[in-house]
């Protein structure tokens, strides 16, 4: 590069910077429909009393999307998005993580960009923009942990995971800008914006992100050869097919899946429905309703890394087993999460209480970085990234049915008596499955993780306590 040496900025750390956008793109993409669709189709809400919201000032062509044509739209990216997510990590072993999810981010930016004229061509065109759109983007995860394995000493590996929040960060900041856009440009330019900066974010990928660090042509000796004598023989080439038989048998893995699966509930409920509430329900305008619905992610941003670090401190001082630690976590990412959902259906009768409940009640559902997000690892070391592709795969549905069941009890009126039921079932999504791990699940190494090979065992040994 041209900078002098002594300004050398490690290649690790600009890969840890892009991983961080790289998920920042994937949910802006993902979550930006949730808040822009208020604005695109004709205004039908009512107020408690029944009598009518103030119409919204007309931010573009509106289109008369029924309720549970808004919720067809809303859960078509996850349709596409199922469908790659588990075939993902094959095809960033084989093709390059750092192409697989750089061109797939491309075509989804244009594809983004161009949802304004499949709005006014027809709803199924915007269907399958946003299908398209979730297909492209569910490689992203996958192709991001992969170059992690590949670029993370593993004294400095909780920082690159903690990139991989810019997930969360990318549902903070869409919704609040996207309600600006929509009110001084118009709904369509927060399409075109969005897809402008994703252009201007890969054409930075491509060019700072190398797959491995002996293929990025600018990193220095020292770098490289730290980075791949601190890996030394933890990257395996051999390979086995992932025992199936004994996953589909497994109760540890079972309750895995639908601990992770409440936990997929609560979130994507919130991401596709929490605009829609605040505006059309609690009578807030565009903008106030994009920054109030921000207000639960950044909690869980927040949170997330806090019960990290307290589950890293219990763990280096060997207070609690894995086990027992992984299920006293799910009090605070579960079932704290679930008792809130069922007070705010009791109790959410003024707005601003509504967003403080929902706020606390997924700013707690960040400790799932010490109970669903970590067990795959627990359970088998040799299939973790299997096993999360499995849970994540199942763990998207709710981004299907959540809004299926919004327009399902809104159909013919839509206010917080309504809603009540909504809240209830979420909070069910969140508990009974922790109820379910409580008795079933585990943190301990399971027999068909083991690989007949010769290689040490010493990195299994290490995970059980």
């Amino acid at each position: 590069m041209a900078f002098m040496p002594c300004f050398y900025v490690p290649k690790r750390i600009n890969l840890a910077i892009m991983l961080f956008m790289a998920c920042l793109l994937s949910y802006m993409m993902r979550v930006n429909l949730s808040i822009n669709i208020i604005a695109m189709v004709e205004d039908t809400s009512s107020h408690d009393n029944g009598t009518e919201v103030e119409a919204l000032p007309n931010y573009g062509p509106r289109y008369n999307w029924t309720q549970s044509d808004q919720a067809l739209l809303l859960g078509a990216y996850f349709y596409g998005y199922m469908i790659t997510s588990l075939p993902a990590g094959t095809l960033a072993e084989m093709l390059g993580a750092r192409n697989v999810a750089g061109y797939s981010c491309l075509v989804a930016g244009i594809l983004t960009a161009l949802t304004p004229a499949a709005a006014a061509w027809d709803k199924y065109a915007v269907f399958a923009v946003r299908f398209l759109i979730g297909f492209l983007n569910g490689v992203v995860y996958p192709c991001c942990h992969s170059l992690v394995s590949k670029w993370s000493p593993p004294d400095e590996k909780g920082k690159f995971v903690a990139s991989l929040m810019g997930g969360t960060f990318g549902t903070v900041i869409t919704w609040p800008i996207s309600g600006v856009i929509i009110e001084n440009l118009g709904w369509d330019w927060a399409f075109y914006i969005v897809g402008i900066f994703v252009l201007i974010v890969v054409a930075i990928w491509f060019y700072l992100v190398a797959d491995t660090p002996a293929q990025h042509s600018t990193i220095s000796l020292k770098e490289r050869e730290y980075i791949e004598n601190s890996l030394g023989s933890t990257l395996s080439n051999k390979k086995k097919w992932p025992p199936y038989k004994e996953l589909i048998l497994s109760l540890p893995f079972w309750s895995l899946m639908l601990l992770h699966y409440g936990s997929m509930w609560g979130l994507f409920f919130l991401i596709t429905a929490t605009p829609k509430f605040l505006s059309e329900v609690l009578g807030f305008n565009l903008s106030s309703a994009g920054v109030l619905s921000s207000l639960p992610h950044v909690a869980r941003l927040l949170c997330a890394f806090g019960f990290g670090a307290v589950a890293d401190w219990i763990r280096r001082r060997g207070w609690w087993s894995v086990t027992k630690m992984r299920k006293a976590f799910c009090l605070p990412s579960h079932i704290l999460p679930g008792v809130m959902l069922i007070i705010l259906a009791y109790f959410g009768r003024d707005p601003y209480v509504c967003v403080a409940i929902m706020t606390i009640s997924l700013g707690f559902n960040g400790a799932a970085t010490a109970s669903n997000l970590a067990n795959s690892q627990d359970l088998a070391p040799n299939y973790a990234g299997t096993l999360y592709g499995i849970i994540n795969c199942i763990g998207t549905t709710p981004g299907i049915f959540s809004p299926l069941i919004v327009a399902a009890f809104t159909k013919n009126e839509n206010t917080i008596d309504q809603w009540h039921w909504i809240f209830i079932i979420g909070a069910a999504a969140y508990i009974l499955p922790a109820l379910f791990f409580w008795v079933f699940g585990s943190g301990k190494i399971q027999k068909w993780n083991e690989v007949q090979t010769t290689e040490s065992r010493e990195d299994i040994v290490n995970t059980k306590l």
